[in-house]
């Protein structure tokens, strides 16, 4: 099975639509990875204000966006041209100046050591080379830039929620086609090992999950959504993504540029 990453071009002039299933990621799965990158900030002593910040798979400008009201100068690349043109709208629209360029994580259209953090959220699962991808972090990165991340641990709880729930199951699916490939997955040594042979040093990685206490409940919640009984804003916020004790479903964390 092959992952089709053009339903972000078909779904591009949604992205803020609450009611597209891409809307998920910003209800709750925004707000929990950005308050995780902003702490991890903090901990480290980084000022955001000034700070070059490079989005690796913007979208249509989540994270983007939260960084520029921080005060950091962003540069957010995309493959998909619709996207990043919908990214463009929302920003200009809201007063938000972001840089914005299509291209893809393997071959970055910025400058060496260019960066003083980068970040990667709900891409790295997806990309044809993902060796080429952190080479291509490491290189836009100042020496001791700080990169982030996010991306679906390989587990059987990752194939029964991604693939089984909000892929192959009629009643709850959120496509009907492969927006992931269980093999793509990544285990965090996998991820460690590929970013230490660029010089990239892992030095730390969280659970992120919804933290929904009965699973029951999470599936009659994505039954609802495909019913159009609530938005798929209102199903993120309801699954209450966040961080969380174990690693079963994704995982976030950062590294160090050497």
């Amino acid at each position: 099975m092959s992952i089709d990453n053009d339903i972000y071009n078909q779904h591009a002039a949604s992205w803020w639509d609450e009611d597209d299933p891409l809307n998920m990621l910003h209800g709750s799965v925004t707000p929990a990875r950005f308050g995780y990158f902003v702490a991890v900030l903090e901990r480290l002593g980084r000022r955001p204000s000034g700070l070059r910040a490079l989005d690796i798979g913007c979208g249509g400008g989540f994270l983007a966006e939260e960084f520029a009201r921080l005060g950091c100068r962003v540069v957010g690349v995309d493959p998909s041209a619709p996207s990043i043109e919908t990214a463009r709208r929302h920003a200009a629209d809201r007063g938000l100046e972001i840089d914005y360029r299509v291209g893809s994580g393997e071959h970055l259209p910025v400058e060496d050591g260019e960066f003083d953090l980068a970040y990667c959220c709900d891409v790295l699962e997806h990309v044809d080379d993902l060796d080429q991808v952190i080479h291509e972090t490491a290189r836009a990165l100042k020496p001791g830039g700080t990169y982030m991340f996010d991306t679906v641990n390989r587990t059987l709880v990752s194939r029964v929620l991604a693939i089984k729930v909000m892929q192959e199951w009629r009643a709850t699916r959120v496509f009907d086609t492969p927006v992931h490939v269980y093999d793509m997955f990544i285990k965090p040594r996998e991820l460690e090992s590929a970013m230490a042979r660029h010089g990239l040093r892992l030095q730390e990685t969280v659970g992120l999950g919804p933290r929904t206490k009965n699973p029951s409940i999470a599936v009659l919640g994505f039954t609802r959504a495909r019913r159009g009984q609530i938005s798929y804003g209102e199903l993120s916020r309801e699954l209450d993504f966040g961080q969380t004790k174990t690693k079963w479903m994704s995982y976030m964390g950062y590294a160090t540029r050497t």
